[in-house]
Formats: structure tokens, C-alpha cells, sequence
């Protein structure tokens, strides 16, 4: 079994979700008292959130390199991002490390190529959903087509995830609002919805859409176990 490196913290609600989907999906596939081979370099939200706030994403992009490296020099055979939108600097963090970034837009996208999927919704923070190192991977990779919530709306995906979800408060009121924005999109013609925030999965799953739901945290963190149990 290969060993997973973690860069986490950000946040450490989504982290958590992270450590626990690629134990228990060890522990499905091989059995017994087996459990993932993992390191986790976690770091503190508060700095990467006044970073991000700041538009400094040289200094944000110095931490995430320092914690790639520090995982391979632990013995970490691949690295995982825990966060969408600190995949704005992935091919900063690749290039420092000499051990393979699985990046989590590949590994919901991969996901959503193999149903047909073509017209998706993407919810996440305002740089995951305007910025286009995210939707443009989808994009000129995959061939996806992209949608995302108007200006409003965007603003209240984004403060929902900050203000709420981010420091572990669910919010009944807060799902019903997703849930419309979702449901907008869907009229417009979406055929699914990337849950583009690692922290949205503690919000909204299947059973509140009607269309797939494709919950990044989960398919990004199943992505690392298939990694970490194939051979070679």
C-alpha cells in the first residue's frame, strides 16, 4: 500500500471527512483491520482565508509548496490538496514535488465524463466559481460545459461556506437557499452539480437534487484510495 499525503486544514471540517472516507474505504476493499497508509500536513485556515481575502496567492502558494514537500521528505507517495480552491496553485505545488498531485478536478471530472454527463453546475467559493483555474480545467480537458449561479447567488454560496460551513454550522435555512440556487440551475439546463467545495458535502447530498450529485470531497479522497492500492 502506497502512503497518501494530505495537505489539510483549510478546513479542518472537510479534512476530517477526507481522513475518514479513505479509511473506511481501505478497510471496504482489503478487509479486516486494515487502514490507509497516510500523512497529513495541516495547515491553519485562518492565515490561508486572510491570504485569499488579500488576493496574495504568492504567499498562500509558499505555504502549499512548503507542505508538499515536507509530506515527501515524510515518506508520502502522492499528494492530495483537501480544498478546491487551493487548487488554484496545483501545478505550483506539482512542480516542487517529485511524487504525483492527484488533483481533485480530474477526479470529479473523470467521474462525470464515464455517466455522460456534458452541462454541469459548479458550486463553490467565489474564486472556484469566477476564477478559471478550476472551471477551465473542466473545461479545455474535459470538454465539459460549465455553469455557475448568478452574481447573487454566488455571493450567497460563497458567505454560506465561510460563515458557516467552514467552522462546522449547519444551517436548515442555508440548504433551502443551495438547494434554489440548484434548482435554477437545473432549469437552465444543468445535468448535474459539482459540489466544488470540500465543505458542501456537509450541506447538500443526493437526496436534496434531483439531477447527480458529484461531491468533490468524496470522489477526490476515493481517487487517493485507488491510487494508494494499485500496483507499481
Amino acid at each position: 500500500m502506497k502512503t497518501i499525503g494530505l495537505i489539510g486544514g483549510m478546513s479542518w471540517e472537510s479534512s476530517l471527512l477526507y481522513y475518514q472516507i479513505i479509511n473506511q474505504s481501505v478497510k471496504a476493499r482489503l478487509g479486516g483491520h486494515h487502514s490507509a497508509k497516510s500523512l497529513m500536513y495541516s495547515l491553519d485556515f485562518e492565515e490561508i482565508k486572510s491570504l485569499q481575502q488579500l488576493g496574495n496567492w504568492d504567499d498562500a502558494a509558499k505555504m502549499m509548496i512548503e507542505a508538499a514537500q515536507k509530506l515527501q521528505a515524510g515518506g508520502a507517495d502522492c499528494i492530495v490538496i483537501c480544498t478546491n480552491t487551493m487548487h488554484k496553485m496545483a501545478s505550483e505545488v506539482e512542480e516542487s514535488a517529485s511524487i504525483p498531485l492527484l488533483h481533485i478536478a480530474d477526479a470529479t471530472a473523470n467521474e462525470m465524463v464515464k455517466d455522460g454527463i456534458k452541462k454541469v453546475a459548479l458550486l463553490g467559493t467565489a474564486y472556484t466559481m469566477e476564477q478559471n483555474f478550476y472551471k477551465g480545467r473542466l473545461i479545455d480537458k474535459f470538454g465539459l460545459d460549465i455553469m455557475v449561479p448568478n452574481e447573487a447567488e454566488r455571493r450567497i454560496v460563497h458567505e454560506i461556506i465561510y460563515q458557516e460551513l467552514c467552522l462546522g454550522i449547519i444551517n436548515e435555512e442555508s440548504k433551502q437557499s443551495y438547494v434554489k440556487i440548484i434548482n435554477n440551475l437545473i432549469q437552465q439546463g444543468a445535468e448535474g452539480v459539482i459540489l466544488g467545495c470540500t465543505e458542501i458535502g456537509l450541506l447538500i447530498s443526493q437526496h436534496n437534487c434531483s439531477i447527480p450529485v458529484y461531491d468533490t470531497t468524496r470522489l477526490h479522497a476515493q481517487c487517493a484510495v485507488d491510487f494508494a492500492l494499485s500496483e507499481g
